[in-house]
């Protein structure tokens, strides 16, 4: 499949591994220019060079995206590029605490990341979009914010903003020619999950693979303003009952098993 409607530039958020590298490897292979932004410097420095060997151009940034300077950063670094489409896929828990437990500093790091930085860049990007008439913003978001869980009260409520956000986004774009969608992840085997030591082998657990949902996003695009990937749309509609208790306390169980919590 071709990108090149969403070219000359990239810049993806979140770039380093994971999903974010499978986007930029796509979009490398299909000719698009990288700006690939993350916090550690390393993975970030081995996906810019898989990407150049698919001969593309690429800048890297490796910076903190809750910072307010982040931002400054990526807008300079960006300025004499034309970016067709951008993609925040920068959303991590960063707080994974119960909220009583925790700083509200550390949980406002959680806000500034999925909702703060995303709307800067957001603005910033797709301004442009839309006086081109061209471009697309593809935000990645999570099946936590369907309803409340244990150690993502704040997580689960951000990436349920992130949702209504690319909804209305999408409204106020798709007369522009921009394309928008929230791409809905449930449980990905990335290493960042991996790190934080998710049972991925709980009985019925559905786990999706990177590059599959990345694909998936990038096929979907066009067609805003939410996509759920992995195949896990119809639990997402069950999540969406009105009875919440109900719906709340029988996916805490399944969730408990997920991160090794005691049910």
């Amino acid at each position: 499949m071709s990108y090149a409607k969403y070219g000359p530039w990239a810049v993806i958020a979140g770039g380093s591994e994971g999903v974010g590298a499978e986007f930029a490897r796509l979009l490398a292979s299909s000719g698009i220019n990288l700006v690939l932004v993350a916090r550690k410097p390393e993975p970030l420095q081995q996906t810019a060079a898989d990407c150049r060997a698919l001969g593309v151009e690429v800048r890297t940034l490796a910076t903190d995206l809750t910072s307010t300077a982040a931002v400054d950063s990526l807008t300079e670094l960006t300025s004499d590029l034309e970016v067709g489409l951008l993609i925040y896929n920068a959303g991590a828990n960063t707080c994974s605490a119960e909220f009583l437990d925790a700083d509200l500093d550390e949980f406002q790091r959680v806000i500034d990341l999925n909702i703060t930085t995303t709307m800067a860049l957001t603005q910033h990007y797709g301004r442009a979009m839309r006086q081109r008439r061209r471009g697309g913003i593809l935000l990645v978001g999570s099946m936590a914010g369907y309803m409340g869980s244990v150690h993502h009260t704040v997580y689960g409520g951000v990436k349920a903003y992130g949702r209504i956000f690319a909804e209305g986004l999408w409204l106020e774009l798709r007369n522009h020619d921009v394309d928008v969608l929230e791409l809905v992840l449930g449980v990905t085997r990335t290493p960042a999950m991996q790190r934080v030591g998710l049972n991925f082998d709980v009985p019925g657990m559905r786990v999706a693979e990177p590059a599959d949902v990345a694909r998936e996003g990038l096929e979907q695009l066009g067609n805003g303003p939410v996509y759920v990937a992995g195949g896990n749309a119809e639990d997402v509609s069950r999540r969406n009952h009105p009875d919440r208790a109900t719906v709340v306390a029988g996916a805490h169980r399944v969730i408990s098993r997920l991160m090794g919590l005691a049910d």
